[in-house]
């Protein structure tokens, strides 16, 4: 569970770091990549907020499929609300709560709690640039966009590969492992919304019977 948690922050973190790629270490710079993330970027990042649904699953090296989980995601700017099976993810931008029904409790962190970049959404905003490099593949013949980010450090994977269609809307994520394996994120229902700020915070005085586990 804690793995699919992870990595729906990295969706939602990923996302609006793509338009802050202007160049890499050596100076070298994908412009076609750049200007495509930069447009889906600018989706992502309506004041308004964006709501999408992610359905995360793991491949083996065989290519079979070992698990499969779908969440919903409300998304504005840094902060963000995931619902899956009985499990709520909250973020401020500064906090998270990470609210388990079944076991009647919420965990609480700081957003830089976690030494990971890819277990820490805010180090990931931070430290994007000097972590990836991107690069523009192909456009296929229905209009997706295909563009690779490359680690620049060693990390058990070696690419997120993302499809972006012909409006500039993410469509899949898929993170390739060195040991063949793989990890693909497919988003659906993408559309615009109106959040609250309430939103992307455990509403405490609503549940007084949770235990809250403040880690902070």
């Amino acid at each position: 569970m804690k793995k699919h948690v992870l990595f729906i922050c990295l969706i939602c973190c990923v996302f609006p770091l793509m338009a802050q790629i202007t160049h890499t270490a050596s100076g070298n710079v994908d412009k076609t990549a750049e200007e495509i993330l930069k447009k889906a970027s600018k989706k992502i990042e309506a004041s308004s907020g964006v709501t999408f649904n992610v359905t995360m699953s793991n491949l083996d090296a065989n290519k079979k499929t070992t698990g499969k989980l779908t969440a919903s995601v409300l998304y504005q700017q840094g902060k963000y609300c995931v619902t899956f099976n009985n499990n709520v993810l909250y973020c401020d931008g500064k906090s998270t709560w990470h609210w388990n029904k079944d076991a009647n409790e919420v965990v609480v962190n700081n957003l830089s709690s976690a030494s990971d970049d890819l277990m820490n959404p805010g180090a990931l905003l931070a430290n994007y640039n000097k972590n990836f490099k991107s690069k523009f593949i192909r456009q296929e013949d229905n209009g997706d966009f295909v563009i690779d980010l490359t680690p620049k450090k060693n990390m058990s994977y070696y690419k997120i590969r993302i499809i972006i269609n012909d409006k500039y809307t993410v469509k899949r994520m898929e993170m390739h492992n060195y040991d063949s394996s793989c990890a693909k994120y497919d988003i659906s229902k993408f559309s615009a919304a109106k959040n609250s700020s309430g939103t992307f915070s455990f509403p405490q005085k609503d549940y007084p019977n949770v235990e809250i586990i403040d880690m902070r």
